[in-house]
């Protein structure tokens, strides 16, 4: 007997069911993407090497997927490099592409390579799979969606607003509460500056990160160990424990940093950003929170994240401001600012809040019944009608009983059946089956089209 197919371990099937939920999600984001006058591109799945290998520190280059070169691989190498074994140098031979790892320096490679065709402010999305050479978990994949949206060209604190906008949106069209977390990476490098360790900042954010999951005397011992001298620990506890609105915060956080012109800027861009939403009214909650540090080398002002308020997930949204996308392909002085949604991770948000709309995971809505060549071909006819107006509609190929016909609808969870017998053609009609109440009436199929509307 053959052996049971698989497919690789971190990638998924998904069945019809599931691909509608994951288009619903795709679809609301892109209407609102396009609400802001945000506009689609595509970049290829395979980029060259040497545009991703670099760009993702060390541990991000042994989690590309790289693609063997086609051919005889072999030439142009000594028996010396064969039989070095060294796995790294010989893939840098074999390999001349790889699966994109995100879709930030794909686009970055796609604004350098277009400039000439861009007209900047360049407001993009992207909505497709990376890859990661990841280990399979739960919860982590090795193929997953991105869906991306950027604004390169402008240092306005305009894009930071409507992004935060485009949020609010989503999350409240798909009904999830969330807290919009915001946070300044300039903020953050005042506060290592006035504490005198601007070298520490990493260690300090991770274990300020902590102080929910282990309190504010573990938060302490942990900056200790890491070399934090008493003095700077002081100088530290009220930012630690700053709390309040989001007016109070910002007011304490301009005498702490008062000394501190970059932490202060920091200050000053969140201050505008919260304003203007509070002016603008937002449906869900934002928060200023000092423990928010995200990829500290690549961003350097704003700072978001998204929390879903009533499951324990992980952050389902992020993203940030970066003053130099371009810069690695040789185009300096390029700001943007830029967020990406969580789409597996809202996928399961919405499934455990059974948030999905019936409309949007139904598939057939109306199922004809075959019953033979004459009924079938009068049900082609109406079907062409039905399908017309917009009902997604099927009929039945094969004249089979009417039990497994009835079985085959109830599988698809189709609401309506239609029967074409004797005395439908005679009158034009069809008979319309509710598949819930099993309630059953004959009608024209122009009351069958106002009825399924």
């Amino acid at each position: 007997m053959a052996a049971k197919p698989s497919i690789p371990k971190g990638t998924r099937d998904f069945s019809p069911v599931e691909m509608a939920k994951r288009n619903y999600i795709f679809n609301t984001i892109r209407e609102v993407y396009h609400l802001y006058g945000f506009q689609q591109i595509e970049t290829p799945s395979m980029e060259m090497l040497s545009t991703l290998m670099g760009k993702y520190g060390e541990e991000g280059d042994k989690l590309l997927f790289k693609i063997q070169n086609s051919g005889d691989y072999f030439s142009g190498l000594t028996d010396e490099e064969l039989l070095s074994r060294n796995a790294v140098k010989l893939a840098s031979k074999f390999c001349e592409k790889g699966l994109r790892y995100d879709l930030t320096v794909p686009f970055a490679r796609y604004v350098v390579m277009h400039r000439d065709e861009i007209t900047f402010p360049f407001k993009r999305y992207q909505i497709q799979p990376v890859w990661r050479a990841d280990r399979p978990q739960k919860g982590r994949y090795r193929e997953f969606y991105q869906c991306d949206a950027d604004v390169v060209g402008s240092d306005s604190l305009l894009n930071e607003v409507e992004l935060m906008q485009i949020v609010d949106t989503v999350f409240t069209r798909f009904g999830i509460r969330v807290c919009i977390k915001i946070n300044n990476r300039k903020i953050l490098s005042g506060i290592a500056e006035i504490i005198g360790e601007s070298d520490k900042i990493v260690d300090i954010t991770v274990a300020i990160d902590k102080l929910d999951k282990i309190g504010l005397d573990n938060v302490n011992a942990e900056l200790k160990e890491k070399g934090i001298s008493d003095e700077a620990i002081a100088k530290l506890q009220p930012i630690i424990l700053l709390n309040g609105s989001n007016e109070e915060k910002l007011a304490t956080l301009k005498e702490v940093l008062a000394a501190s012109e970059t932490g202060l800027k920091g200050v000053e861009e969140s201050e505008f950003i919260l304003s203007t939403l509070k002016s603008l009214g937002l449906k869900n909650e934002i928060e200023l929170d000092l423990t928010l540090a995200r990829g500290l080398n690549y961003y350097t002002g704003a700072i978001f994240e998204v929390k879903a308020l009533d499951v324990q997930i992980g952050s389902i949204t992020g993203g940030g401001r970066y003053d130099n996308l371009t810069g690695v392909f040789g185009m300096s002085g390029v700001s943007g600012v830029g967020i990406s949604f969580g789409a597996d991770r809202i996928f399961d948000v919405l499934n455990q809040l059974d948030l999905y709309p019936k409309e949007a995971v139904n598939g057939t809505q109306l199922l004809f019944i075959n019953f033979g060549e004459k009924e079938a071909a009068f049900s082609m006819n109406v079907l062409a009608e039905v399908r017309a107006a917009g009902i997604r509609a099927e009929i039945f190929p094969d004249a089979s009983k009417m039990k497994k016909q009835m079985g085959y609808a109830n599988s698809k969870a189709i609401p309506f059946v239609a029967l074409v017998g004797e005395n439908e053609m005679n009158e034009g009609k069809v008979t319309l089956k509710n598949m819930e109440t099993g309630e059953q009436k004959m009608v024209t199929p122009q009351e069958l089209v106002s009825e399924l509307k």
